[in-house]
């Protein structure tokens, strides 16, 4: 074998534990991404701003997370009004709107 070669095998042998743990994280990143809750930590912040969306029309500003809840701000369609959202992060329920 000449130097390239041996160069070659050693960059696929070093890099093989990377490229499979890579796949692992990319099948449970899938999962939570397609379920739109994570059973270990609750509901994703996607989830918490479409259900934020379905009691205030408009445009997500931000979100927090603190604890257990979610705090969403949502700017009306019209952008005269910002909404104030809190969800509860483990089940999706909401505990405040205003």
């Amino acid at each position: 074998m000449n130097r390239w070669q041996e160069i070659l095998v050693i960059v696929m042998l070093m890099t093989s534990p990377i490229t499979q743990a890579m796949a692992g994280w990319q099948s449970s990143a899938s999962y939570y991404y397609r379920t739109g809750s994570n059973p270990l930590t609750g509901i994703t912040e996607q989830k918490a701003i479409m259900i934020a969306q379905q009691h205030f029309k408009g445009r997500a500003l931000s979100i927090n997370h603190d604890d257990n809840t979610y705090r969403i701000k949502i700017l009306s369609n019209k952008g005269t009004t910002v909404h104030t959202i809190l969800i509860n992060a483990t089940d999706g329920s909401v505990i405040s709107a205003h």
